[in-house]
């Protein structure tokens, strides 16, 4: 099975848990998939034996609320085995933002915005003084990007040259209360990493080959971390759920599950 294929399994998988739960935040999980799946699929050497270690490259999923399309990741890897349709249920282990003392191969627990990309820069900090070799990935949101701590992140992962750091902005332009422009506009996102002394790329997050391009870049980048800005749309791949800032954080009804998952499969 290549990415793309996966990425389509790792879409239904979001839109059907979701749906089972009557609540979560399909959007912006949606929007960061294919992200995750070149990552999962072609570059983190994660896998159900090592996931347990810090031997190996970790992923923080930064925008914490984003948790289905981690869960449905590490199903896909065969790492997760958990049934996804008891997420967010009381007794689950899948919440509905990961926790990594529950959910094997969840490297951080994560929610509260701009925690996880300092998580990631102590991680980071942490291979460098152990001399392990492996690289830390993040994922943050647009709209995590109004967080002061994600700048004093910014500004100690430069100092400290985490050149073994590489961290996404899924750049969907929506946030919970619309329009990042209108709400708390972060913007340029690119040229206040780059003041932070970051290297950084722009991409379309939604392009295997733009993602695999970046991802390849930041590794031959030494004495400073890599920023990959990507262009994404909310919702990605279900049609009525694209560029809505509603589907934030609000679930399917059985029906609308059905025909997400149809379009999905079709696309």
């Amino acid at each position: 099975m290549n990415t793309e294929e996966h990425a389509k399994k790792i879409r239904e998988d979001i839109v059907k848990m979701v749906t089972a739960a009557k609540s979560g935040h399909p959007g912006g999980s949606l929007s960061a998939t294919d992200i995750l799946s070149v990552l999962y699929f072609e570059y983190m050497d994660i896998n159900e034996e090592n996931a347990g270690s810090t031997k190996r490259d970790r992923f923080v999923l930064s925008k914490g609320h984003a948790s289905p399309v981690l869960y449905a990741v590490l199903k896909e890897k065969g790492i997760l085995k958990e049934d996804i349709n008891t997420f967010r249920q009381i007794n689950s282990k899948l919440q509905g933002h990961p926790n990594m003392n529950y959910v094997k191969g969840v490297d951080m627990s994560t929610g509260s915005l701009g925690q996880g990309i300092s998580a990631a820069v102590g991680m980071a900090i942490a291979n460098k003084v152990e001399k392990n070799d492996h690289r830390v990935y993040a994922l943050l949101g647009d709209g995590e990007c109004e967080e002061g701590q994600v700048w004093e992140a910014a500004m100690a992962a430069a100092h400290f040259q985490l050149d073994n750091l590489c961290a996404f902005v899924d750049f969907n332009g929506l946030q919970i209360d619309g329009d990042i422009h209108q709400v708390m506009d972060p913007t340029p996102i690119d040229k206040k990493f780059e003041a932070f002394r970051w290297h950084v790329i722009m991409i379309d997050g939604h392009n295997y080959a733009e993602i695999r391009k970046a991802l390849d870049e930041a590794k031959t980048i030494k004495g400073k971390p890599t920023m990959i800005v990507a262009k994404t749309i909310k919702g990605k791949g279900v049609s009525f759920m694209e560029n809505k800032a509603a589907w934030h954080g609000v679930a399917p009804t059985e029906e609308e599950c059905i025909a997400a998952v149809k379009e999905i499969r079709e696309g």
